[in-house]
């Protein structure tokens, strides 16, 4: 625990230290006289860019110029399979709606002395 608060120290402080160089660095450099204007320089035309010769495309032929396309053969009609008969569902049973009734069982006759 102590070596690291020594380490949090030590960053504070060399962080503070370079904080300082940057603001003394910072006014040094606003306090400079200004630069001086560099000349600039002309820069030569761009050389033109030559003709280059224009391919020939060849004409296509027109749409209603073209063959019609083959016909395709018919197909050969499918057999027809068996269909499955599937067997009929059971009933579901039904719920009773009534509550049936609980015998009241009475207790034992009690003897009296």
């Amino acid at each position: 625990m102590g070596y690291f608060n020594c380490i949090a120290l030590a960053f504070l402080m060399a962080l503070s230290f370079s904080s300082i160089n940057v603001g003394q660095a910072a006014r040094h450099l606003q306090q400079l006289p200004p630069m001086p204007t560099l000349p600039t320089a002309t820069l030569p035309p761009l050389p033109s860019i030559p003709n280059l010769p224009q391919p020939t495309i060849p004409t296509m032929p027109r749409p209603g110029a073209l063959p019609p396309l083959p016909t395709t053969p018919a197909l050969p009609a499918l057999p027809s399979a068996p269909r499955a008969t599937l067997p009929p569902l059971p009933s579901m049973p039904t719920i009773p709606t009534t509550i049936p009734s609980i015998p009241f069982i009475s207790p034992p006759p009690s003897s009296t002395p």
